[in-house]
């Protein structure tokens, strides 16, 4: 995989998931553009230029339009285009239904799924005049099967999906390609977080039986990224280590 010639934007990529992401994808050669609404993407952007890579912190709140608009255009005013669109950015507020507040309903809806929504409407207008683009979503193993105590993540993941397939129908003809990811259980800070047991009974219900690590999202995303996946597009691929199958 060769993306040398190609310019990235990862949202929600200061750390964790996106983290990894960003990382990756100037591995294979891209330029990055970091997002993230904290100074962690200032240090990412600083990891990426450390690989002899051009890497670009740009802070902006991926659920505001206006924010939005400004982070793409400064973008594509540093390097002129904009190839690869990763919608990773997201947040978790969990509660059973009847305890979960309005607010952290909308809070998660609007950052999750609403920001995809954002983002791929503004890199699209550069991608169809170049009439190339990759854009992967970042969804999850909640938004297929659902989970208890995040129904207003699940539904936001399971958004995105439907959000995918509509979209890979809509741009296909302009040689884009709209893909989603559904990771299962990733060790991250969040799941670090877990008591043993509760991990412990997590990798009982994952076939490889271990959890998964950001490298391994990261890898799936340079993947479709690629030249070599042109003809993947509307897709949901599971990087959950089989948990499904389980």
């Amino acid at each position: 995989m060769d993306l040398s010639s190609k310019v990235a934007l990862v949202t929600g990529s200061g750390r964790g998931i996106g983290r990894a992401i960003a990382l990756k994808l100037a591995e294979v050669g891209a330029t990055v553009v970091i997002n993230d609404i904290g100074k962690d993407a200032n240090s990412v952007a600083e990891e990426i230029r450390a690989l002899n890579r051009q890497g670009l912190a740009i802070l902006a709140d991926v659920s505001s339009s206006s924010d939005v608009d400004r982070m793409v255009a400064e973008a594509v005013a540093a390097y002129g285009r904009i190839d690869i669109l990763v919608n990773n950015a997201g947040i978790t507020r969990d509660q059973l239904l009847l305890r979960m507040s309005e607010e952290d309903w909308d809070k998660v809806l609007t950052i999750n799924l609403k920001s995809v929504f954002l983002c791929t409407k503004a890199v699209l207008r550069h991608m169809i005049k170049q009439r190339w683009g990759r854009i992967i979503n970042i969804s999850s193993i909640v938004g297929v099967v659902g989970n208890t105590g995040q129904a207003n993540y699940a539904a936001a993941k399971a958004g995105i999906i439907g959000f995918t397939r509509t979209m890979a129908k809509e741009v296909g003809s302009r040689s884009i390609t709209v893909n989603a990811l559904a990771p299962g259980f990733i060790d991250t800070g969040m799941t670090q977080q877990l008591a043993e047991k509760q991990k412990e009974e997590l990798q009982k219900r994952i076939a490889v039986g271990y959890l998964g690590t950001p490298r391994d999202v990261a890898e799936a995303v340079a993947f479709l990224a690629s030249e070599e996946a042109r003809y993947i597009t509307g897709q949901v691929l599971g990087v959950d280590g089989g948990m499904l199958g389980v």
